[in-house]
């Protein structure tokens, strides 16, 4: 079998710019979700932001390095992981925090203020990480990824959706909420659709190469999950600020890490088969801890 950062995943130019409108969308979404109020409750609530910021741009790359290193994964399969760690998170976290009976306003906040600092953050954390890494700084040289490149890359598929959604939220509320409710549901479905097409279009190399990344990616997931809860409970937040942590820590965009994998890393086989499959098994990770959760609580699922 040929070394899986070797491999490319076949993704038409057409496609891609399917995914970044997608990608776009979802984040417009969001902010059409996001009022300014949710900056000024984030101020009044500095402990909680700070944790769930240190828990997410700093405390889970750091754990994925070491994860990465623990389970000798080969660079293209390491830079992915480091890659989702390093993404911000989506209004799944939200949904998922909502139906686990947790601190909606609190993950709404966190998200918001998650998603304005991953236009920074994100890239330097890729680029930081990914060249400590033993074997992932050789495919970075080999790409010649430019942090700054990035930066700009998510900034315009971050920042510009956010202020349009922002600014709209702000100007016509009803429009926003409206357009929230057609606008996210839809570009999550668009997707899961771009990524399903992705893997029967590349099923061979899918079914041979998956298993490459199955443990990884599980295990990643449920300590990033685990960070989120752990942290909340060692800072003694409330439970349902815990809930909200959890799933702030634990979800993450990885459809923006998909998006990334192609633009900058030409579908490098590894990468493209952990963002691809982090993006599904994190959502079913994330409903079976809420579900689970609002059991405890003698709710119907």
């Amino acid at each position: 079998m040929t070394d899986v950062d070797t491999i490319r995943i076949a993704f038409e130019e057409s496609s891609l710019t399917t995914l970044k409108i997608v990608i776009g969308a979802i984040l417009f979404g969001i902010a059409l979700d996001t009022k300014l109020s949710d900056f000024s409750a984030a101020v009044r609530r500095p402990g909680a932001i700070a944790i769930g910021i240190v828990a997410q741009f700093l405390l889970l790359p750091a754990i994925t390095f070491v994860l990465t290193l623990v389970l000798d994964l080969r660079g293209s399969v390491a830079l992915g992981l480091i890659l989702v760690a390093c993404c911000p998170p989506g209004n799944v976290s939200n949904i998922l925090t909502h139906r686990a009976g947790g601190d909606v306003a609190l993950s709404v906040s966190m998200t918001a203020v998650g998603n304005v600092l991953a236009i920074v953050l994100m890239p330097l954390n890729v680029a930081f990480w990914g060249g400590l890494h033993p074997t992932g700084q050789k495919v970075l040289e080999d790409i010649d990824l430019s942090a700054l490149d990035m930066l700009v890359e998510v900034g315009l598929v971050i920042g510009l959706p956010f202020v349009a959604g922002i600014a709209i939220a702000r100007l016509w509320p009803r429009v926003a909420s409206v357009g929230h409710r057609i606008i996210g549901p839809l570009s999550y479905v668009a997707l899961a659709a771009i990524i399903v097409i992705g893997v029967a279009n590349n099923w061979d190399i899918f079914v041979d190469y998956i298993s490459v990344v199955l443990l990884a990616v599980f295990l990643h997931d449920a300590l990033a999950l685990l960070l989120g809860y752990g942290i909340g409970r060692a800072t003694r937040l409330p439970d349902a600020s815990v809930r909200a942590m959890t799933f702030e820590v634990g979800i993450r965009n990885a459809g923006l890490g998909l998006l990334l994998v192609f633009t900058y890393f030409d579908g490098l086989g590894g990468m493209a088969l952990v963002a691809a499959w982090w993006g599904i098994w994190d959502i079913i990770a994330g409903l079976t801890v809420a579900i689970l959760w609002r059991r405890r609580m003698g709710v119907a699922a």
